[in-house]
């Protein structure tokens, strides 16, 4: 039987905060390297928006294959596993010598690693937190912004000190010894439907398949969840870059404030945002919805002011602001989500989710990258800004028209 006592659900938060930590930290060292890994390696531009665009991709064609197994099989394994695979492969990056090694240790394996941990560690989070789900998933998610930040800082020293090379050795290797620690510490942890056969697996994901996409609500807030992919690879690649041509900002400097401005606002958004909706929700779900399209639609301003502003200091002043209410949304990104899914198939939306987001928003960096010589990064970062509009108003849809029936469609928490 599952252990399921108070302190073990909040131990289990804790290796996932970690796990998530490297899993956003290993994504960002890339991005922070991009102008030394251009120089060292000869490449151009629309080249390394090209490893970007593949590594979305390939999140994006996993991501669902990752749900359905974190619906059927052990999830602690599950992330086990993700993350000692990523976390080699990001070791094996600092000795890649061309564009190609990149896309094969870069894009393919650390993008095949990674898509398969968020399913199963969402899917635990939500199976051994309940009246605190909101809040743990913002814990959980203030990992994100903390392994941006460090990386961004870390990174970016080691890179310009050390060189780019050796803050793949130094994150791969982390990650291989918190791989280890979470198979030792974590308790097995399966779902309600695992132990199925061949047959009844195909059956399940069909019928979880059909429970995302036979409901308006789940299919709009997919697509304010595509919206807000498209604007965080966009982001997340290209403005390190951007703050060190703009404004000759050393490697360093460029990673630790692309980063550090708007991480720290959305680390407190997203507290902010869980606790507020956590009690909001008591008087009626579909308050997390307000509190979500708020957090869209506010930071659109912010998001087209970020490429707009002719000074460092408006630049982070656009990237805290847009950073705070981006929080605001991502406190509730799964949890409006689970409002509307059954128990049973949570890993299976998410990975559905964000397969039709990230596989979309894969075209965003190399498409930055392509036009950066002509239109621009800053013209191309403020037309993100478009993306949270579109992204708001789904959500505003749901709430005004299908809310309400599609959580009462919603069997009983399994």
């Amino acid at each position: 039987m599952q252990k399921k006592n108070s302190f073990y659900k909040w131990e289990l938060l804790i290796w996932l905060w970690l796990a998530y930590f490297f899993n956003q930290g290993d994504r960002q060292i890339f991005n922070i390297a991009l102008p030394l890994i251009k120089a060292d390696l000869e490449l151009s531009d629309a080249q390394l928006g090209l490893v970007g665009s593949i590594f979305i991709l390939t999140l994006g064609i996993c991501f669902p294959i990752a749900g359905f197994v974190g619906d059927i099989f052990n999830r602690k394994k599950i992330v086990g596993y993700s993350l000692l695979f990523w976390s080699l492969a990001t070791f094996l990056t600092g000795f890649g010598t061309s564009l190609v090694h990149l896309i094969l240790l870069r894009s393919l394996s650390v993008g095949g690693g990674e898509a398969f941990y968020a399913p199963a560690a969402n899917g635990l989070i939500g199976q051994f937190h309940q009246k605190s789900r909101a809040f743990a998933m913002s814990i959980h998610q203030t990992s994100l912004y903390a392994g941006v930040i460090v990386s961004g800082a870390l990174g970016g020293y080691i890179a310009q000190t050390y060189g780019w090379k050796n803050t793949f050795f130094l994150y791969g290797g982390a990650g291989v010894v918190l791989a280890i620690i979470l198979f030792w510490r974590l308790q097995p942890a399966v779902s309600a439907v695992s132990n199925l056969t061949w047959s009844d697996q195909k059956r399940f994901i069909k019928t979880a398949t059909l429970a995302l996409i036979s409901k308006p609500s789940a299919i709009l807030l997919c697509v304010a969840f595509l919206s807000l992919v498209i604007v965080n690879v966009g982001y997340t690649t290209w403005m390190p870059t951007f703050l060190h041509e703009k404004f000759n900002l050393s490697i360093a400097e460029a990673g630790f404030n692309s980063m550090f401005y708007h991480h720290v606002f959305a680390f407190a958004g997203v507290i902010l945002g869980g606790i507020l909706s956590d009690k909001a929700a008591l008087k009626a779900k579909k308050n997390r919805l307000v509190i979500q399209s708020l957090g869209l639609l506010l930071g659109a301003p912010f998001l087209y002011g970020m490429g707009q502003a002719e000074s460092t200091f408006m630049t982070y002043v656009a990237l805290s602001g847009f950073g705070f209410f981006r929080g605001l949304y991502e406190a509730n990104l799964y949890a409006t989500l689970f409002a509307v899914i059954e128990a049973a198939y949570r890993s299976t939306s998410v990975g559905l989710s964000a397969m039709f987001a990230f596989i979309i928003a894969s075209l965003v960096p190399f498409l930055l990258g392509y036009l950066k010589p002509t239109l621009g990064l800053s013209d191309g970062l403020s037309a993100l800004s478009v993306s949270f509009l579109i992204g708001g108003i789904a959500i505003l849809i749901v709430l005004r028209f299908y809310f309400q029936k599609d959580s009462q469609l919603k069997t009983e928490e399994v």
